[in-house]
């Protein structure tokens, strides 16, 4: 499958690189980025997918996180995808910001107009990885993932239903358990129809209590200043006690002072680095 550069950088020793190709879950073009470290020009390196959130293209996570030092240092490629597929002249599909464009929920979509193009779960579990593998110096073997918000949603679904795949998962401020939340309805009415039934199997919270697979350290930070904890669409209690009750273990860090934005990222990034570094390293 053809790839083109569409822009490198040099960054601590390494290059940012974004590219974009033709997406056959997603029939449309699609963009991610990827950083490769300095390690990565003698040896195939662990990698290390990031999932963001609602409204965001690849661009946020590389250039508002502040991720690439630590990377660098710990010999990781790190790749972040878009959120949603773009441009398919699907009805409605730019009439919100937390539902279409920007927002795919990572989810493969059951419902018309959405199910042709809305496959953001294959596309991040299949389809991504194999392209990736094909054509970087990355270990196969050797994967975790994150991500933020509806991104950090992403993350934990795609570890919990894929057990064995991913070393390791982290989040900052999950949509814990959207069946229960607004932005979590909407998206699962549209994409996958009102059976509710349905929408647990995108539902991190869900997922944990009948997850049997292997071993997974989970870490979540959240910020106690956050406005959608207060309003209800985060739910992290929720998933906390279902990993308790399951004794999974997870590391959940309530930052005192801090909201839903970049900056909280930018301040945890380099633990959540060395977390997954742990594991894609030993």
């Amino acid at each position: 499958m053809a790839l083109k550069q569409i822009s490198s950088n040099k960054c601590f020793g390494g290059f940012q690189k974004v590219f974009e190709h033709d997406s056959v879950e997603l029939k449309c073009k699609m963009k991610f980025a990827i950083y490769l470290p300095p390690k990565a020009e003698t040896e195939k390196c662990p990698a290390l997918y990031w999932l963001s959130g609602l409204t965001c293209t690849e661009q946020n996570f590389i250039t508002k996180s502040g991720f690439h030092r630590a990377a660098s240092e710990h010999g990781l490629v790190v790749i972040a995808p878009d959120t949603s597929p773009r441009g398919c002249n699907i009805k409605g599909e730019d009439e919100s910001w937390d539902f279409g464009t920007g927002a795919g929920f990572y989810v493969n979509a059951t419902e018309d107009p959405w199910k042709t193009n809305y496959r953001m779960y294959s596309y991040v579990t299949e389809e991504l990885p194999q392209l990736i593998n094909a054509h970087f110096p990355v270990d196969p073997q050797r994967i975790s993932i994150f991500g933020h918000s509806m991104g950090g949603h992403g993350a934990l679904i795609c570890a919990l239903k894929n057990p064995g795949k991913y070393k390791s998962v982290s989040a900052f401020a999950p949509i814990c358990n959207p069946v229960l939340s607004s932005w979590g309805k909407k998206a699962f009415s549209g994409y996958l129809g009102t059976d509710e039934s349905k929408w647990k199997a995108y539902d991190a919270t869900h997922l944990v209590k009948s997850y049997s697979g292997s071993h997974l350290d989970i870490l979540i930070d959240q910020g106690k200043d956050d406005e959608f904890l207060l309003d209800g669409q985060l739910l992290p209690d929720n998933f906390i006690a279902a990993c308790t009750e399951k004794k999974i273990p997870v590391v959940f860090r309530l930052q005192e002072g801090y909201d839903h934005n970049y900056y909280f990222i930018a301040t945890f990034i380099t633990d959540h680095i060395r977390h997954h570094a742990k594991y894609l390293n030993a």
